[in-house]
């Protein structure tokens, strides 16, 4: 490798650099770097309090029926619709038994990055409620953070492509098509309707 330094008259010159002279100008690099960060002082991470409930489900039992999908949809939004479902069921044909099946819902994470990264706070823990996971779709501004910040795969945080705004599992707190009491401590209508 070569590279231009300047020598004591301050004239360009070409000089040899040696892989040894490269990996102990990086090393050094990557010290100085590793002290600096060591050096910053910590940020202090929100503390959230744990949800006092989630869904649990069993794969093994799981026929992959979707009647929860069209259970969550209808008494949420109106209408039985899967892409409007807040939990989702993801099946591999490829994939042996039990992990043929999967279900994708919110597990109320103990730090919620959907909650810490929503810019109008619409994403929030519900204090009244058993410290729900939820979203305000009256806040929710549509720009999609709380999804890309999900750490599962697929997304927690569901789109709703007619209202253009996310939503989540919420234990089924607020469902305007059910007569139930949700929540943590109610009842939610996938457990009710899973056969």
């Amino acid at each position: 490798m070569t590279g231009r330094a300047k020598d004591k008259a301050g004239k360009n010159r070409i000089k040899d650099f040696t892989r040894r002279d490269f990996l102990m100008g990086g090393g050094a690099v990557l010290v100085a770097d590793s002290l600096a960060h060591a050096a910053a002082p910590p940020q202090a991470k929100a503390s959230y309090a744990p949800s006092q409930g989630y869904l649990v489900y069993d794969s093994r039992k799981c026929a992959g029926c979707v009647t929860c999908m069209l259970s969550c949809s209808l008494v949420h939004e109106g209408k039985e619709n899967l892409s409007l479902a807040r939990i989702q069921i993801a099946q591999n044909s490829f994939a042996r038994f039990p992990d043929d099946i999967r279900m994708a819902v919110c597990r109320q994470c103990v730090t919620p990055l959907c909650v810490q990264n929503c810019p109008t706070g619409a994403a929030f823990v519900d204090g009244a409620n058993g410290n729900v996971r939820r979203i305000d779709p009256g806040k929710c501004i549509g720009c999609k953070t709380c999804i890309q910040s999900c750490p599962h795969q697929p997304n927690r945080t569901v789109w709703n492509p007619f209202t253009k705004k996310s939503m989540k599992c919420d234990l089924c707190l607020d469902t305007p098509y059910w007569n139930e009491k949700g929540g943590p401590f109610g009842k939610q209508a996938c457990v009710e309707v899973c056969p």
